[in-house]
């Protein structure tokens, strides 16, 4: 076994493999960039190199600077994670010419899957089934549009090198090809340095099924088990499950059987996993990833086994530590990904200072902690850690386990009703819609379940508005001198008179659904009264014995919850849910008029790519005028009515910041 390997990556993963080699006795290095240097990977470690500039391109793309950091500081073997170079066959190859052991597979069997088009040629060597589609060299555009239209409308468009939903478009009719090809050319160039693509027929309502595989040197090769992935938006997994749900026994075991039949086609060794396109029972092979998958942790829990150990000892030569008859399931497993960004906003990535971050009671893969466990937290960040627009803005992935399916689905519920962040939006609340929906609850799964139940999902929710109004009002009265329950009176001598009563109108502003209104609170001796929208209750507060939590009395009820006070927000957790309040403490609220008419604004931070209009183009609503790109994915930004381009403020290859004004229109 190894005495010491470098973590070539950052974040959740980098914490994740550096646990186990504390666990196994193993040092770890960590390599850091400008933006990192204060990250919690970095701190996870036992020692850390810095590596360059923010942008990935500067820092962990650089293979020669990880592979001087590794020389450097006497690391035996690197381990890659996933994205960045997990599945970059000269990192691999520059591992091997330093003497050190690249913990992932040949360089041959990463070259093999790394194409996407030469990938399905092998498989279909190998009897793996395949999707009909066009996987040839010949990339003329004219000679794609043919095949596409003769392979028949809906198709995939897919970056030949790609990966994690990136360069991936779904044409539905002719007339649209040309221009998902020139965008889907454009995100695989800048996301992989290749734009060759391949085209697939485009399966309606598929589920997205995986086989977790391992392989030693030995010759041994196992698959432990199949995960469904089905639950996507933009192509990007948002909710993973163990063991695939309604799989017959003979499936499962077929699937499984395909998946070590593709890798033993390579001659792989290590981790990966076999990516299947399902309709009904049938199965296609769709792609391979040549590295551990985000969602392992799910794997993890139904098999009892940690494989980043698993990783660890197949690359320094052991064999596999079980047989394929030793390994069984054990209850069911969901990942749910806590993301920082805008779910009503396409899911735009969000960015900025976790100010408050409280996440459910649970464990972290750690020194002693068991894989499975009824709930398990997979973070890179903490709080006051920053969300930045240069790589993937995952705040944490919240693992659960159950007997079964039933159990792992309450558990989850109640695990995600206790995440709660203040800074950037996040998609905790969605991810609870989606797990407390009927389609997912019931397993009617496929790729399509976002935007298929997209009104339900996006449909407007009632929230416990008068609890969580209670909270805030009951933290602005204590932060002001209120009397909180039991104080003395001298502790709050703005709210207390020494004869008669006293009244106190809050001015309060709903962030949520931008209503303003107001609040009176009152005081007659010992009663106190809240009164708002026409209704009076008797009213108490008081301050609980955990960093921001508060109780109240409103009439007959009593409330708990967290309240995160940032200047005159006030940020409610209670019931499961989180509300925002601001209070109208004099402050000028100008932001409304940055969207007035005629502005176009950036809706997050990222590089101007593309812009398709000049000064004096008229342009209908919804033409596109800028292309953005922000963490590796393109968008779009449409014209907001009909009108003519008056001014563009900004070039291709531009940085702009969130909520900057790109471009100046006349309206119609």
């Amino acid at each position: 076994m190894f005495n010491k390997i470098l973590i070539a990556n950052r974040g959740e993963i980098a914490c994740r493999v550096a646990a186990t080699c504390k666990r196994l006795g193993i040092a770890s290095v960590a390599v850091y960039s400008d933006a990192d240097a204060n990250a919690k990977h970095v701190a996870a470690c036992d020692e850390a190199v810095h590596i360059g500039g923010a942008a990935a391109s500067e820092s962990y793309l650089r293979i020669e600077r990880i592979i001087d950091a590794a020389v450097r500081t006497g690391a035996q073997a690197i381990h890659p994670g996933y994205g960045f170079l997990s599945e970059n066959e000269d990192f691999a190859q520059a591992c091997e010419a330093a003497g050190l052991v690249f913990i992932g597979p040949p360089v041959s069997a990463i070259a093999a899957m790394g194409s996407k088009a030469a990938a399905k040629a092998l498989m279909h060597a190998a009897a793996v089934p395949l999707v009909p589609g066009y996987h040839g060299d010949e990339q003329d555009a004219e000679l794609l549009q043919r095949e596409a239209d003769a392979i028949g409308y809906p198709v995939l468009l897919k970056a030949s090198a790609g990966g994690g939903g990136k360069g991936m478009r779904v044409v539905e009719k002719s007339e649209d090809f040309a221009q998902a090809l020139a965008s889907c050319k454009r995100e695989a160039a800048s996301s992989f340095g290749n734009d060759r693509v391949l085209i697939e027929k485009y399966l309606t309502r598929p589920r997205h099924v995986e086989v977790q595989v391992f392989a030693d040197k030995h010759g041994g090769a196992v698959y432990l088990f199949d995960r469904d992935c089905s639950v996507q938006r933009r192509h990007q997994k948002v909710l993973e499950e163990a063991p695939a749900p309604g799989l017959a026994d003979e499936v499962r075991r077929a699937m499984g059987e395909s998946a070590v039949a593709a890798a033993r086609a390579v001659s792989y060794v290590g981790a990966g996993t076999v990516e299947f396109i399902m309709t009904d029972s049938a199965f296609y092979f769709m792609e391979m990833n040549t590295r551990l998958q985000v969602e392992h942790p799910v794997t993890e829990m139904i098999t009892g086994q940690d494989l980043v150990e698993w990783q660890l000892r197949v690359a320094a030569g052991e064999p596999l530590p079980l047989r394929q008859d030793q390994l069984r399931i054990d209850g069911h497993a969901i990942e749910a990904r806590v993301y920082a960004e805008n779910p009503a906003r396409g899911f735009l990535p969000s960015t900025g200072t976790l100010k408050y971050l409280r996440m459910p009671e649970g464990v972290e893969f750690a020194i002693g902690s068991p894989t499975r466990a009824p709930v398990r937290i997979d973070s890179g960040v903490r709080e006051g850690d920053t969300i930045t627009p240069f790589y993937d803005p995952m705040i944490a992935k919240l693992i659960v386990h159950g007997a079964d399916r039933a159990e792992a689905l309450a558990r989850l519920s109640r695990a995600l009703q206790a995440c709660e962040a203040v800074g950037p939006q996040t998609n905790v609340a969605f991810l609870q819609r989606i797990v407390e929906s009927e389609p997912f609850a019931t397993a009617d799964l496929d790729t399509g379940l976002i935007e298929r139940h997209h009104a339900a999902l996006f449909a407007p929710v009632e929230k416990p508005f008068k609890e969580a109004l209670a909270l805030a009002c009951g933290a602005l009265l204590t932060r002001e001198g209120g009397l909180a329950h039991g104080a003395s009176p001298w502790d709050g001598l703005s709210h207390w008179r020494l004869n008669g009563s006293y009244r106190q109108t809050i001015e309060w502003r709903d962030t949520d659904n931008e209503h303003a209104f107001q609040v009176v609170y009152g005081r007659e001796g010992e009663t106190r009264t809240l009164e708002h929208d026409g209704a009076r209750e008797t009213f108490d507060w008081w301050r609980g014995s955990e960093p921001h939590t508060f109780g109240a009395r409103l009439g007959e009820a009593r409330i708990t919850g967290r309240v995160f006070v940032d200047g005159d927000l006030f940020h409610v957790f209670c019931q499961g849910s989180a509300l925002t309040f601001e209070w109208q403490n004099l402050l000028a609220h100008a932001a409304d008029a940055e969207h007035g008419e005629g502005r176009l604004t950036a809706p997050m931070p990222g590089k101007v790519i593309a812009v398709l209009v000049e000064p004096g183009a008229v342009v209908e609503k919804g033409a596109p005028l800028i292309v953005m790109e922000a963490m590796k994915m393109e968008h779009t930004i449409g014209a907001p009515a009909s009108g003519t381009v008056a001014e563009v403020l900004y070039a291709v290859g531009d940085q702009v910041a969130d909520g900057a004004q790109l471009l100046v229109m006349e309206a119609q």
